[in-house]
């Protein structure tokens, strides 16, 4: 069975409730219908009723009368989520009238529907940016706890099953934040794990911290940022197995790691790499992808409360389907 068909496993194992407030978007009603129909997950759709219903008809979808739909117009517990998001707000100076406001936005909707315990994760982005996606997130179900830092993981299956875990990789971060001090890249270097573990399904994650320096082989500031991350990341769990600073060759091949970092047991062994910046993480991501040809999963956005995906403006019917998968398998870990 390939990771994929293990992730929707683990979805169909134990079924989340995951938010689409783009229900009026072809491509999410057609992977919202593909997700019923396989009983991965329950669906919360919203949108105007009677054009979700029309373009369910318009699709020949089948299996749309099995999601819960609610109008962000007149969804019945508008107050309550209003008065929430108002008391949630009052120190930015949100009125009980611009609550009231937001809660029709879908977005905003989908993550009061989350906070007050009634759905599990919400994947947007089909219609809406990663800003407008983020920013009811951090607003209303806010990171997690003893992390500030927002990032976002990809899933790199390669065809070299002598790397990583059977040629798997989870790397971050590639996706939020350009340039992180020491402090954010040991949460990213946490929340990575995190994400190799809940999604990725990796018993034991090995968190490799990224240099172009193993060891003290080169000095620089922008090492020593990578040493003292490793070192905070220890802190914030003691039993993250985890090391650095390692190049990725003497973090993947075990006869460069038991040259250049002797003693190290993450060193030819990791599984898990954390980019020094995204500048780096981005690009290398994109050439593993392209030139190795390996099939690349995510962003996986990690370190929000209850997990919040974003997808491409360009994304298929198939990616919709996949994220829905791996947002249920994060919900399983986030409660």
């Amino acid at each position: 069975m390939d990771l994929v068909q293990q992730i929707i496993e683990r979805a169909k194992s134990n079924k989340q409730r995951i938010v689409l407030p783009e229900a009026t978007e072809e491509r999410t009603l057609t992977a919202a219908d593909m997700v019923l129909r396989d009983d991965i997950a329950d669906i919360i759709l919203i949108g105007n009723p009677q054009e979700v219903n029309a373009l369910a008809d318009k699709l020949g979808l089948k299996n749309i009368g099995k999601a819960t739909l609610i109008d962000p117009e007149n969804c019945p517990k508008s107050e309550e989520y209003a008065a929430l998001l108002a008391e949630l707000r009052k120190k930015k100076g949100m009125t009980i009238e611009q609550a009231r406001e937001l809660v029709k936005n879908p977005l905003y909707l989908g993550c009061m529907i989350i906070k007050t315990g009634d759905a599990d994760g919400q994947i947007s982005g089909a219609l809406s940016t990663t800003g407008e996606t983020l920013r009811p997130a951090l607003q209303i179900i806010k990171t997690s706890p003893g992390i500030t830092c927002v990032s976002g993981a990809m899933l790199l299956i390669t065809k070299k099953p002598e790397y990583g875990e059977n040629g798997v990789l989870v790397v971050g971060d590639v996706a939020v934040t350009p340039m992180p001090d020491a402090n954010q890249l040991a949460q990213i270097a946490v929340c990575t794990a995190q994400t190799a573990k809940s999604v990725a399904g990796f018993e034991d994650p090995r968190v490799a911290m990224l240099s172009f320096s193993t060891k003290g082989s080169a000095t620089h500031e922008v090492c020593d940022k990578v040493i003292e991350a490793t070192r905070l990341a220890k802190e914030i769990d003691p039993s993250l197995k985890i090391d650095g600073e390692l190049q990725a060759d003497a973090a993947l091949v075990p006869s460069v790691g038991a040259k250049k970092a002797p003693g190290s047991d993450i060193a030819g062994k990791a599984n898990t790499l954390v980019f020094p910046c995204l500048e780096v993480g981005n690009i290398a991501y994109k050439l593993v992808q392209r030139l190795g040809d390996a099939e690349a999963i995510g962003p996986i956005l990690q370190g929000i409360a209850r997990p919040v995906n974003d997808l491409s403006r360009g994304c298929s019917v198939d990616d919709i389907y996949k994220l829905v998968a791996i947002t249920a398998c994060q919900a399983m870990d986030a409660k």
